[in-house]
């Protein structure tokens, strides 16, 4: 006689207890409710996923950054800044916090119709049709981030790149988008695909981090909490490893037999489990080349069948009306830069900053912030670039004497 499995107990925010499945199993959505009820309980304070984890009781960071993204993108959420990741409650957080809610997770599925009889097989073989490929409509115009920004499609391959990237999604070719920091490589890649998971990468990233691990629960029991690997593979969704590079190559590994023809990885740390990939799956990553760390193996480059440079659109930023001394600046040194002369370029992201700061401080102060952000052995070139463009020497960013 078999003993049924006496349900286990997982840990729930603000003192409550959820009761989770037999198998140990949090319920579907649970995390994302706790996790909303601590960013209800500490509305306006800006809170990282480590800090979520650890008022949660020591869970994943990479199973509390999924949630979070997961009520981002169904604005339950805000996501406020990058580096490092920190998230804050919404007027709606505290409606996740009470129930666990539903998330977009892409196409809706259609409801299940009943089966047809089998009908005998016909003796003459009908005529056979070629099947035509799902048909992507082109973006025409700018698409909104998960964050609220537009961000507007570039040309790759004669098609709008959101486009370009979908339709390789649909023909299960996995993309690898590489270039410098802060050309726009996350940006295109959430403005593609709405039903984005997202593992950030780093030198310690852990397996765990990627399909799970056991957490403890209050009651001293301990269940396994899928990782976003999972979560992508079972919901069909869109996994973009981001700075894939500088995770250890041993790590990255675990993805690999997701990736191929198998489609399928096993969690030896949960006593075997088998995942296979639901239909949409797909998985696209970031490189930087020039950071340090960052190795592309060859195992890693062989996994991508289509690597895509991004690279700064200076014309993007003139449209954006940011100083045109700022792009002068930027075009220059991007012009040396691959001349293999200096190392470093402003791109977007420090154009973007450059604005925000001459709106403030004023252009001088934005200028040598340029100067000041450069590094050390590239710093008097783009001192000599800033002085031609703006017609006068302008001194690194610094305090000045007392007031």
């Amino acid at each position: 006689m078999t003993t049924p499995a006496t349900p286990t107990t997982a840990p729930a925010a603000s003192g409550t207890t959820t009761t989770a499945p037999a198998g140990g199993r949090l319920p579907n959505g649970e995390l994302r409710r706790q996790v909303a009820q601590v960013l209800t309980d500490q509305a306006g304070t800006e809170l990282t996923p480590r800090n979520i984890a650890a008022a949660l009781g020591g869970k994943s960071s990479g199973a509390i950054g999924n949630a979070l993204a997961a009520l981002t993108a169904g604005g339950y959420a805000e996501q406020t800044s990058t580096k490092p990741v920190r998230y804050r409650s919404t007027p709606t957080t505290a409606d996740a916090a009470a129930a666990p809610v539903a998330v977009p997770s892409g196409t809706p599925r259609r409801p299940r119709t009943p089966r047809r009889p089998r009908t005998p097989r016909p003796t003459t073989p009908p005529a056979t049709t070629t099947p035509t490929a799902p048909t992507t409509p082109a973006v025409t115009g700018p698409v909104t981030r998960p964050n609220g920004q537009l961000y507007h499609p570039r040309k790759l391959s004669g098609l709008p790149d959101v486009t370009a990237l979908r339709k390789l999604r649909d023909a299960g070719v996995a993309a690898l988008m590489y270039g410098p920091p802060g050309t726009g490589k996350t940006s295109v890649v959430e403005a593609a695909f709405g039903d984005l998971v997202t593992i950030q990468g780093d030198g310690d990233t852990t397996v765990a981090d990627i399909v799970g691990e056991y957490t403890q629960t209050p009651d001293g029991k301990f269940v396994f909490v899928h990782g976003p690997l999972v979560r992508a593979m079972r919901e069909g969704r869109t996994l973009f490893i981001d700075d894939a590079t500088l995770i250890p190559p041993t790590v990255l590994a675990v993805v690999y037999p997701a990736m191929d023809g198998r489609r399928q990885i096993m969690i030896k740390a949960n006593g075997g489990e088998v995942i296979d990939a639901a239909p949409g799956f797909y998985v696209v990553a970031g490189h930087n080349p020039g950071v340090h760390g960052a190795v592309l193996s060859d195992a890693l480059a062989s996994r991508f069948s289509v690597q895509i440079q991004v690279s700064t659109d200076y014309d993007l930023a003139a449209q954006l009306k940011i100083d045109t001394r700022a792009v002068s600046v930027a075009r220059n040194l991007s012009t040396r830069q691959a001349g293999g002369e200096i190392r470093w370029a402003p791109q977007l992201r420090e154009l973007l900053a450059f604005q925000k700061i001459a709106d403030v401080l004023g252009t001088d102060a934005a200028a040598g912030n340029l100067i000041g952000t450069a590094p050390e052995e590239d710093r008097d070139i783009v001192a000599t670039a800033v002085k031609i463009a703006f017609g006068k020497t302008v001194a690194p960013l610094a305090l000045g004497a007392r007031i």
